[in-house]
């Protein structure tokens, strides 16, 4: 359906991709995966014609229509919503405003051609598209109230659901998205995933959310060494099976037959696994064509995150009384009671996340409650890992004096200590030697991670830990959490995260908390919860 041939992309002395040849099929959703820079955002808007290769060509099915995801925001801030949608399929859109503009100016003469262009947009099932347009739109909660709005009047959130629907419209023979989950809720993201996994065309997806590559993907296009490898499969088994293969790479005396009779059982054990998932539907015939000798090691350089503890933490651990806290008069969370056992792992959720990012703060001495108090067990020590980390890198010390501040003995002031700490989160030799004030986001989050791995504290506050982080990056941090013997307060998007670290929900809404011990897909699907939560959002107390 879409075919790449000979592509090659220079910049200057680097070659990011070097006579690629592949082909992306009708029925399969591709999950393109790479490390940072490797290129996954330039390949989609090369494929896309939104940027020429250096060489090669891009080719799409004759008849075929190709949809984008638009990452512009303010495109169409002088359209409305319902408007937007429409103009996903093109040719039709073209079709409807010849239409419009003949009939403004009509004569006997513009009858005919009318006529002849009324046959076609009944062709492309034109008479229904403003109805399928605002289906779509209120599938993602973009109410009625909104189809003819200025999209220039919407808010950030609204608008990225908008261009979602614009993608999806009119069925394209092929989708393109560049992290389609982004700024998108729970509840929007598992109707995108249902969605797409019953679609019937060809999708092709980046994004860092493994949860939503494991759902929707039939395949993942790996990005190494200047070219792309399809593997039939979803992230997770690409990513257990390329470990696997990593290993067995390292065991010279195991014997072939065992090696492969390994693989066949992890094959054997994954395909049993994705058969009983809620998301078993066509697409997930996908494990029909696992194949073994399709296993390789991957070349990837995954950071070591081992969070320790200084001391064990005693019995209490937090103790939260009636906490409130507001933003301009709007009510964020209140009247919140929480008494934090050991070993509890929160996720911290609400709809708002200002919400979280205020309790977390609070809880920090970095802001004040409205009412209510809190108070640490004396056996804790916390270490925070902040929304907004700006603050702590705005003077111009190398990696290594940036890290020393955090040091608490003359043995961790030592730069061979410090760089071990630093070599771990991959900044290694002179990488270290680099200034605080010039890291990129996922630079800064790293280095983050290390100053928490120094404090050796018992308790960990996060505030979306994974914005900036390469796959590999939140794959090794998700790990760590999962082992880290103390407690964790956690707020997150990425839907793994919170499924896998966390044993106690605790959702923070203008009327008071909802707090359950269970897994965060259980709080979610549970009706019962459901009915609750529309209640704690909707009463006015």
């Amino acid at each position: 359906m879409l075919s790449v041939s000979n592509l090659s992309v220079q910049f200057g002395k680097r070659i990011l991709f070097d006579e690629v040849n592949t082909t992306f099929t009708q029925g399969n959703c591709y999950g393109i995966i790479g490390a940072n820079g490797a290129g996954k955002s330039t390949f989609l808007k090369i494929i896309s014609g939104k940027m020429d290769p250096t060489s090669g060509s891009v080719h799409l099915e004759s008849g075929k229509r190709m949809s984008v995801l638009e990452q512009n925001h303010n495109l169409y801030d002088e359209n409305t919503v319902l408007e937007t949608v429409l103009m996903g399929n093109k040719p039709l859109y073209k079709i409807k405003s010849q239409i419009d503009a003949l009939y403004a100016d009509y004569t006997d003469e513009n009858a005919e051609k009318i006529g002849e262009l009324q046959v076609q947009f009944e062709e492309m099932n034109g008479w229904n598209a403003e109805s399928d347009a605002a289906a779509l739109l209120s599938n993602l909660d973009i109410k009625e109230d909104f189809h003819y709005t200025l999209m220039a009047d919407l808010d950030g959130k609204q608008k990225v659901r908008v261009l979602l629907a614009q993608a999806l419209f009119g069925n394209p023979d092929v989708l393109i998205m560049d992290e389609p989950t982004n700024d998108l809720d729970y509840e929007t993201i598992q109707w995108l995933e249902n969605f797409l996994a019953n679609y019937n065309n060809c999708v092709i997806v980046v994004s860092h959310d493994r949860h939503f590559l494991d759902a929707v993907c039939t395949h993942i296009s790996d990005i190494d060494f200047g070219k792309i490898t399809h593997y039939s499969g979803n992230y997770t088994f690409w990513y257990e099976s390329s470990q696997l293969a990593a290993r067995q790479r390292a065991q010279q005396n195991k014997k072939a037959e065992e090696k492969k009779k390994e693989l066949e059982e992890f094959i054997r054990r994954f395909s049993a696994n994705v058969a009983k998932s809620k998301q078993a539907t066509s697409r997930k015939k996908m494990i029909e064509k696992l194949n073994v000798a399709d296993i390789k090691p991957s070349s990837r350089r995954y950071p070591a995150i081992i969070f320790e503890r200084e001391r064990e933490a005693g019995d209490q651990i937090l103790n939260v009384v009636g906490l409130s806290a507001s933003l301009e008069g709007e009510v964020l969370f209140q009247n919140v009671d929480i008494n934090l056992a050991k070993g509890d792992k929160v996720v911290l959720y609400s709809k708002d996340s200002r919400a979280t990012t205020a309790f977390f703060e609070i809880l920090n001495g970095n802001q004040k409650p409205d009412s209510g108090k809190f108070e640490w067990g004396v056996t804790t020590t916390q270490s925070y890992l902040p929304l907004d980390n700006s603050e702590f890198f705005q003077n111009k010390l190398t990696l290594v004096d940036w890290l020393r501040q955090w040091a608490k003995t003359e043995e961790e002031r030592e730069e061979v200590y410090i760089r071990g700490f630093l070599g771990k989160m991959i900044f290694s030799g002179e990488e270290a030697l680099k200034t605080s004030d010039v890291l990129s986001g996922g630079e800064k989050v790293r280095c983050m991670m290390s100053r928490m791995m120094m404090t050796r504290a018992n308790v960990l506050m996060l505030d979306e830990p994974t914005n900036h982080l390469d796959l590999e990056s939140i794959t090794t941090f998700n790990n760590s959490l999962k082992n880290f013997k103390g407690n964790v307060i956690l707020t997150t998007h990425d839907h793994e995260f919170a499924q896998t670290v966390g044993n106690r929900i605790i959702e923070l809404t203008p009327n008071g908390a909802i707090d359950r011990y269970t897994t965060f897909d259980e709080y979610m699907d549970d009706a019962a919860i459901r009915e609750l939560r529309q209640k704690m959002y909707s009463v006015t107390v």
